[in-house]
């Protein structure tokens, strides 16, 4: 199943204010050039998928703003990966899947129930390495490959 990048959100600093952009440069060493996360191994960069999001909210009983879940990609139209190893080609990047993004306190902290909410069906995204690296726009191509 394709998707689309909907939307690219990094933060400068660990804990700090998540900004959004239009495009953003990826490193296989670096993650997204500027997040002060994409260094982590295991995690350089986390993706959200739109629908999981949307249906966390629902049971919420309001909508947020989907930066609330400091994610560094926003996918439409695709079903959150719920499998470790699955490669995920972004534009010219290729990311793989290497765990769930498991809900935080920082959740229940921006709106109570939220980390609840993102508990079921990997709702809260995955967290990816970068297999390759390269630039990447909103409105981009989203393409999940087989696991390897």
């Amino acid at each position: 199943m394709n998707g689309k990048l909907a939307s690219i959100a990094y933060a400068a600093r660990k804990g700090g204010a998540i900004r959004e952009t239009m495009f953003a440069e990826i490193s296989v060493p670096k993650g997204i050039i500027c997040d002060a996360r994409g260094h982590f191994p295991k995690r350089q960069i986390t993706l959200l998928f739109e629908e999981s999001w949307v249906a966390a909210c629902a049971d919420l009983g309001r909508p947020l703003p989907w930066i609330t879940r400091r994610a560094n990609l926003l996918i439409a139209g695709m079903d959150a990966a719920q499998d470790r190893g699955a490669q995920i080609a972004v534009g010219e990047t290729l990311l793989e899947v290497t765990e769930e993004t498991t809900p935080c306190n920082l959740m229940e902290k921006a709106a109570p129930g939220l980390m609840a909410a993102l508990k079921p069906g990997w709702r809260g995204g995955v967290c990816c390495i970068v297999l390759r690296g390269g630039n990447i726009a909103v409105g981009d191509d989203v393409v999940r490959l087989m696991a390897r």
